[in-house]
C-alpha cells in the first residue's frame, strides 16, 4: 500500500522514522512518501521535503512567514493528488496538519494522526473538526485519551514511543566519549537549548551565565541536527564550555544534570533518569498571546503526564540566572536527585510501555487493509 506522511521538527523525524521501520515490517509492499527529515530518509522511501525549510516558531514568526506556509501547502496537496496514497498519516506539527487534513478528509483521502495536536493545552474547540476531519487517532500520551473521551471521541493510546527510541538505541562508552569529543573528567551539565534559532538565542545566554559559577563542573550544550555550529560558537566565552553536535542521548547517558528548553527533551531528559530545570522564554509578544490561550497548569510533559509539579518550570521572567542557578544547586544536591529519581520511575509507568511505533503500524494497516 502506498502512505503519505507529513512531520515537522526534529522530534517529528524521530517518531517518523521508527513509524515507518515499523509499516515496512508490517507491510512488506508499503511505499511511502514523506515530508521529514535525515532520520526518516535513512530508513527509506521518499522524502518530499525536509522540516529545516518550515521551521518557524512562535505566533509573530508564523505571521512573517504567511506567504510561504501557503506555498508549502498548496505544494502538498498537489503532491498528495499526484500520488494518491492509501492514507495520509499525519504526525503532531498541528498548525500546518491540520490544514491539510481538512482538505484530505473532503478530497476522500484516509486520514490518520499519529501523535496528537495539543487541543488539550489550548483551543480545545479544534477538537470538533479533528472528529471530522481525522479518521483515527493516535495519542501517545495517557491523558490525551481521558481528553478526547470528554468529546465522545475514541482514540488510541499507544504508549510513547520515545520509549523505544530510548532503550533501543546503541550504548556509549563514557570514556570513549568524553575522549571522542575532549571532554574533562568533571561531571557533565547538559544545556539543551531549543531546535530553532529563536529559541536558541533566547535560552542559551542565560544557561551558559552560570558557568563560573560551577566551576567544578563540565558544561555541553546539545547541538540540534537542525543547526551548525557556527550559530553555537558566537555564544561560547570559556574553556569550560563544550559543543557535541546531535549526540544529545550519548550526552544524556553520561549527564549528571541539565538544563532543558521545554518540549520533548523535557521527557527524553526524564526517561534517561538526569536531572533537569526546564526553561522557556519567547518573545514578550508571543507569550502574552500564548498566556491568553493556553489553558495548562504546567508546560514541561513530565509534569503534564504526572499533574503535579516533579521538575521545577522557569517560564519567561522567572528564566533568569539566579532563579537558575538556585534550582541547579537543587538538582545536584543529593536529597533533590533522590526524589526526582523516584519520580521519574513513576513516569515511566505510566507512559505505557514499549512498542508504540509497532501498535501504531499495525492498527494503520488493518484499518486501511480493511
Amino acid at each position: 500500500m502506498k502512505y503519505y506522511i507529513i512531520a515537522g521538527e526534529a522530534s517529528g523525524d524521530l517518531h517518523g522514522s521508527n513509524l515507518m521501520k515499523a509499516l515496512f515490517q508490517e507491510d512488506p509492499n508499503a511505499e511511502i512518501r514523506f515530508w521529514g527529515g535525515d532520520l526518516m530518509q535513512s530508513v527509506g522511501g521518499t522524502l518530499v521535503t525536509h522540516y529545516k525549510e518550515r521551521a518557524f516558531m512562535g505566533f509573530i514568526e508564523i505571521i512573517m512567514n504567511l506567504r510561504k506556509i501557503s506555498k508549502f501547502i498548496s505544494f502538498c496537496k498537489e503532491d498528495i493528488t499526484d500520488y494518491k496514497p492509501d492514507v495520509v498519516i499525519f504526525i503532531d506539527n498541528s498548525g500546518f496538519n491540520l490544514r491539510i487534513a481538512k482538505w484530505a478528509k473532503a478530497a476522500n483521502f484516509k486520514t490518520h494522526y499519529y501523535i496528537s495536536p495539543q487541543v488539550w493545552a489550548s483551543r480545545a474547540s479544534r477538537v470538533k473538526d479533528i472528529k471530522h476531519d481525522v479518521d483515527a487517532m493516535y495519542v501517545i500520551l495517557p491523558f490525551v485519551e481521558d481528553f478526547y473521551k470528554k468529546y465522545d471521541y475514541n482514540v488510541h493510546f499507544v504508549g510513547h514511543p520515545l520509549i523505544d527510541a530510548i532503550a533501543n538505541r546503541a550504548q556509549v562508552s563514557e570514556k570513549a566519549f568524553r575522549e571522542t569529543h575532549q571532554l574533562s573528567d568533571k561531571p557533565i551539565i547538559a544545556l539543551l537549548p531549543g531546535s530553532r534559532k529563536q529559541e536558541i538565542t533566547k535560552m542559551l545566554s542565560v544557561m551558559l551565565s552560570l558557568v563560573n559559577d560551577f566551576k567544578t563542573y563540565q558544561f555541553v550544550i546539545a547541538g540540534a541536527p537542525s543547526q551548525d555550529y557556527s550559530f553555537y560558537k558566537t555564544f561560547i566565552k570559556s574553556a569550560n564550555v563544550k559543543f557535541i553536535d546531535n549526540k544529545t542521548y550519548d550526552l544524556l547517558s553520561i549527564s549528571t544534570a541539565a538544563l532543558v528548553t521545554s518540549g520533548t527533551a523535557t521527557l527524553e531528559t526524564a526517561l534517561f533518569k538526569v536531572p533537569q530545570v526546564v526553561c522557556y522564554k519567547g518573545s514578550a509578544i508571543s507569550y502574552q498571546i500564548a498566556k491568553r490561550i493556553i489553558t495548562l497548569k504546567f508546560i514541561s510533559l513530565v509534569n503534564l503526564v504526572m499533574d503535579r509539579e516533579v521538575v521545577t518550570e522557569l517560564i519567561q521572567g522567572d528564566f533568569n540566572k539566579k532563579n537558575l542557578k538556585k534550582e541547579l544547586e537543587r538538582i545536584l544536591d543529593k536529597e533533590g536527585r533522590k526524589k526526582l529519581f523516584l519520580e521519574y520511575y513513576e513516569l515511566e509507568k505510566a507512559l505505557g510501555g514499549k512498542g508504540a511505533s509497532e501498535k501504531t503500524a499495525k492498527l494503520i494497516y488493518n484499518a486501511i487493509k480493511g
